[in-house]
C-alpha cells in the first residue's frame, strides 16, 4: 500500500512538473484580405513583404498576433459574385471605383471608423477630404480608402505593329484588320463596353440603350480578328510576342515591359477610363478594428513606396508622390514611367465609370452575354467543322487504303 502511495505522489509530481513546461501558443487572429493579382509587395525577388510587415508590426503595437490570409481575383465582377454569394467572409477587399459605389448601395460595405486612421492625412487632397476630385464613387471616404489610381490604354508591340500607322495613338488600332488574330480584348464587361464607346465617342455611363447596342456591334465587328478574351493572361501573351495589341491597365503596362522592351503603351486620344481601386471592409468582417489598422498601415510611408514601386500603378498617397527615390526607380524601369503613371493631361479628360441602375446592369450583362454566346457559338462551328474534315479525311484514307490492298491481291 506505501509503495502505491508513493507511486500516485510520484506520478503526480512529474505530471506537475510536466504542465509547467508546456507553452500555451498566443492566440492568433486571421486576417482575410481580398485583392487583385500582382496588387501589392509580396516579399517576392527580394521585394518588401507588406503582410509580413503588417503582421510584425501589429505585433509590436498591440501584442496581438495576427495572420494575413491573401487571396486574390481578376475582376471587379468577381469579386461582386464572390462577396454577394455569402459563401464566404473577408475582412478588407479592394473594388475599383463604380464597384465600391454598387457594393456600397446595395448595402455589402461597413462604415469606417476614422478615429482609428492615423494615417489619412497621408491621402492627397485630391483624393481624400473636403471637395475631394476623385472621390466621386464615395464622398469623404465614409466607406473606402484610396489605394491605387490609374487609366486604360493600348499596348502594342514594336517589333510586330509599325510605329508609322495612322491608327497609332487611336483606340481604332483595336479594330485594325492588319492585326487579326493578334489583338487581345479585355474580359469583363465594363472594360471591353469601354473600349467600344470611348472609340465611339458615346458616354460610358450612358443611358441610352441605343449606344449600348452600337457599341455591342462594334465589338461583334472586332471578334472576328480578337486573339482572345483576357485578364491576368495578358502578361504571358505580349510578354513572350504571341499577340500584337491590347487594351489594358498602364501600370501592368510597365510590369510588361520589364519582360519585353518591344512593348510600348499610349493613351487614345478619344479619351480613356481613369479609375480608382480603394480598400473597403465587408460588413461580414468578423475582425473590423484589425482590418481598419490593416488599411492606415498601408497608407504609411514605407508599406506605401514599396507597394507603388511593385505594382507600378499611380499612388494616391503625397509620402509616395513627392518622393525623390520613387520617382528615380520608376524611371529607372522605364525613361518617362512616372510621367506616364501621373500623365495630367490625360487625366484631366479622363472619365470615369459609375455604379448603374439594376436595369442597366441587367442590359450589360445581356448584351455581354450575347457577345459571348456569339463566340462560342463560332469557336463551336469552327471546331465542328475542323471535326468533320478530319473524320472524312480519315474515311477517305481508310477507303483508299483499303482498295489499294483489295487491287493488289
Amino acid at each position: 500500500m506505501k509503495r502505491l502511495v508513493s507511486f500516485f505522489i510520484c506520478t503526480l509530481l512529474l505530471a506537475l512538473s510536466l504542465s509547467s513546461c508546456i507553452v500555451v501558443p498566443e492566440p492568433v487572429t486571421t486576417l482575410y484580405v481580398y485583392n487583385w493579382g500582382e496588387y501589392i509587395s509580396d516579399g517576392s525577388e527580394n521585394s518588401y513583404d507588406s503582410n509580413a510587415a503588417f503582421e510584425e508590426w501589429y505585433y509590436e503595437k498591440y501584442g496581438e498576433r495576427v495572420v494575413v490570409n491573401y487571396s486574390t481575383y481578376s475582376s471587379n465582377e468577381s469579386l461582386y459574385a464572390k462577396i454577394t454569394s455569402g459563401s464566404v467572409s473577408y475582412d478588407v477587399i479592394c473594388p475599383s471605383d463604380y464597384m465600391v459605389e454598387r457594393l456600397k448601395d446595395e448595402g455589402y460595405l461597413a462604415e469606417l471608423d476614422h478615429s482609428n486612421f492615423e494615417n489619412l492625412g497621408n491621402l492627397r487632397p485630391e483624393f481624400f477630404g473636403n471637395n475631394a476630385k476623385f472621390d466621386y464613387y464615395d464622398e469623404g471616404g465614409r466607406y473606402s480608402i484610396p489605394y491605387f489610381y490609374g487609366m486604360i490604354g493600348v499596348i502594342y508591340n514594336t517589333s510586330m505593329v509599325d510605329e508609322d500607322e495612322d491608327d497609332l495613338g487611336s483606340w481604332s488600332l483595336m479594330w485594325d484588320e492588319d492585326h487579326r488574330g493578334n489583338i487581345l480584348q479585355f474580359n469583363n464587361s465594363r472594360d471591353a463596353f469601354g473600349t467600344a464607346q470611348y472609340y465611339l465617342g458615346v458616354d460610358v455611363n450612358s443611358d441610352d440603350i441605343g449606344e449600348w447596342r452600337a457599341a455591342l456591334e462594334l465589338l461583334k465587328d472586332q471578334k472576328d480578328i480578337v486573339q482572345g478574351y483576357v485578364m491576368d493572361e495578358i502578361y504571358n501573351k505580349m510578354e513572350n510576342g504571341s499577340a500584337a495589341i491590347a487594351a489594358y491597365y498602364a501600370g501592368d503596362f510597365l510590369a510588361m515591359y520589364e519582360n519585353n522592351e518591344d512593348l510600348e503603351f499610349f493613351y487614345p486620344k478619344e479619351g480613356t477610363n481613369l479609375y480608382v481601386d480603394a480598400m473597403c471592409i465587408p460588413k461580414s468582417s468578423k475582425n473590423k478594428l484589425i482590418a481598419e489598422r490593416y488599411i492606415d498601415f498601408m497608407l504609411s510611408e514605407e508599406p506605401a513606396t514599396e507597394n507603388a514601386l511593385y505594382t507600378y500603378y499611380a499612388s494616391p498617397n503625397r509620402l509616395v508622390y513627392e518622393s525623390e527615390y520613387y520617382r528615380e526607380e520608376m524611371n529607372l524601369i522605364k525613361e518617362d514611367a512616372f510621367d506616364l503613371m501621373y500623365d495630367e493631361e490625360s487625366i484631366e479628360t479622363a472619365t470615369y465609370y459609375v455604379n448603374l441602375t439594376d436595369e442597366k446592369l441587367a442590359l450589360i450583362n445581356s448584351l455581354w452575354e450575347e457577345l459571348k454566346s456569339d463566340i462560342d457559338v463560332g469557336l463551336a462551328i469552327y471546331i465542328i467543322c475542323i471535326a468533320i474534315v478530319v473524320v472524312l479525311t480519315s474515311l477517305f484514307t481508310f477507303l483508299f487504303i483499303r482498295k489499294r490492298y483489295r487491287d493488289k491481291y
